[in-house]
């Protein structure tokens, strides 16, 4: 995580009215506290690096492993973002945690080839122990599910792809 996206998730806090976020990851722990009662006070940002010895050995393994792949096939590339160009992309509109079921007994919301109209709910996210339920604006089929369950997801991040026709 480099530092403009640290700003902007330090922008993305101010403007959602949270008094406090804390993200952690592999390699680095972020809390954000803002004066939510005061608006002279300060935001407060902390970024603290994890020493971790087996971190920097497992990205470096899978780095390789990703650069060969996405470098070898670069028509098929430029061809799979033609068709997926037609799609529409639903993205995250909150930083949490992904879920594609409402229940860890229920089925999940949405699978591969489901047909959705406007304002079904396609999945759930937590932010700060809140389950907010992610609504389509579009109607269509779904077309690939980008995200896989109970990961963490970024804002502004694509989570379906959905042919509108």
């Amino acid at each position: 995580m480099d530092i403009k996206e640290i700003q902007s998730l330090i922008k993305f806090v101010a403007k959602s009215g949270a008094s406090e976020v804390k993200l952690e990851m592999e390699d680095i722990k972020i809390t954000i506290r803002t004066g939510s009662n005061d608006s002279n006070t300060p935001e407060t940002t902390i970024v603290q690096q994890i020493p971790v010895a087996q971190a920097p050995a497992a990205p470096m393994a899978q780095v390789p492993a990703a650069v060969p792949e996405t470098a070898a096939p670069s028509s098929s590339d430029s061809n799979k973002e033609d068709d997926d160009s037609k799609y529409i992309t639903i993205k995250s509109p909150i930083i949490g945690t992904f879920y594609r079921k409402p229940a860890p007994d229920k089925p999940p919301f949405v699978e591969v080839g489901s047909t959705i109209k406007q304002g079904d709910v396609l999945c759930v996210i937590e932010a700060m122990k809140l389950f907010n339920d992610i609504e389509s604006e579009v109607s269509g089929k779904i077309v690939k599910i980008l995200v896989d369950d109970s990961s963490p997801v970024e804002f502004d991040q694509p989570l379906f792809l959905v042919d509108p026709s």
